[in-house]
């Protein structure tokens, strides 16, 4: 039996009209309605209210009855059924509810990410131009700098990171939903939409306009150097910004999809992505190693940055080479 039914038996067992029960719940005849014939499914709080009202648990209300083993066809399926994970309502939500409130905290772990060397770039121009510090002090306290900026990043990821990993399964294992999950997380990936196209419009027009502080300082005196190492700065400030925008929302906006296995997170591509995964990990780190390494052997922090430029050009290239092999195995 669906809750659709189970709100049906229920009502008149109660001796309540539609219009009776929406008013117990605070909600139209239309809303009710749309419950009992199963068009729709009642946010978790309306749920638990009719919990408490009917005198249920909300298992009952939301787990559908569980058919006799002995009407399966055969020993095969049973074994794939109970193979495959169920996600329940409560566990959706709870999941939903944490990707939300890490989003903003990932986003500003990688806005400090990005802004790490501005210190090291301010400091070496410092040191060139003006000669308050030695090259040595200047490299010295910018790593510095960088690595706390980025070990608190870190820090923040793990954190995070930890808080989600009961619901990994949710990125890397097929599954399927019980009664109404899928209607909820539709619903509210639909009521998530226009603020996901509003933060990628933001974002992507604060990246294309952080471009005008560095052609601005050239055009006004490109002879200063550490004029133009700020505006880079400033430039790398208002990049950081934009990927803010990006983050948040994408965290978010994936948190559907993995619900719904939906776009990167369907069962054709959970197939390919551990591939994918650990090629993107070795790429990163094979791209930090080139950076330090570069770096600290040749001294030339304030160019060294562009390393991270080309990588980050060359990562979709090197994501689509693979997508097609992977394919193709």
């Amino acid at each position: 039996m669906i809750f659709a039914d189970k709100l049906i038996q229920l009502r008149k067992k109660s001796g309540w009209s539609q219009e009776e029960l929406a008013n117990q719940m605070n909600v139209t005849r239309q809303s009710v309605s749309k419950w009992e014939s199963a068009q729709a499914i009642p946010e978790l709080e309306k749920i638990i209210k009719l919990s408490d009202l009917f005198g249920v648990s909300i298992d009952y209300l939301l787990k559908d009855e569980v058919e006799e083993r002995e009407s399966m066809s055969g020993k095969g399926a049973v074994t794939e059924m109970e193979a495959v994970r169920r996600v329940s309502m409560a566990e959706a939500s709870e999941f939903l509810l944490i990707k939300e409130n890490t989003a903003k905290s990932i986003s500003y772990a990688v806005f400090l990410c990005i802004i790490s060397p501005i210190c090291l770039l301010l400091l070496g121009a410092v040191s060139e131009v003006r000669g308050y510090l030695s090259e040595n002090a200047a490299g010295g306290i910018g790593i510095i700098v960088l690595l706390a900026l980025v070990a608190v990043a870190v820090a923040v990821f793990i954190s995070c990171d930890s808080k989600t990993a009961p619901y990994e399964y949710l990125e890397k294992e097929i599954f399927e939903t019980e009664y109404g999950v899928a209607e909820m997380a539709k619903e509210r990936k639909k009521q998530f939409k226009d603020i996901y196209n509003r933060n990628n419009i933001i974002g992507t027009c604060i990246c294309i306009l952080s471009l005008i502080p560095l052609f601005a300082g050239m055009s006004i005196n490109e002879e200063d150097d550490l004029f133009l190492v700020s505006m880079l700065c400033l430039t790398i400030v208002f990049v950081g910004i934009g990927v803010v925008f990006f983050t948040g929302s994408g965290i978010l906006w994936e948190s559907f999809e993995k619900l719904l296995q939906e776009g990167e997170y369907s069962r054709k591509k959970k197939e390919s992505r551990s591939v994918i995964t650990a090629v993107s990990t070795v790429y990163w780190l094979v791209a930090t190693a080139v950076f330090l390494g570069y770096s600290l052997v040749t001294n030339q922090w304030g160019y060294s940055w562009v390393i991270w430029v080309i990588a980050g050009v060359l990562y979709p290239a090197v994501l689509a080479v693979l997508n097609v092999f992977v394919s193709k195995k």
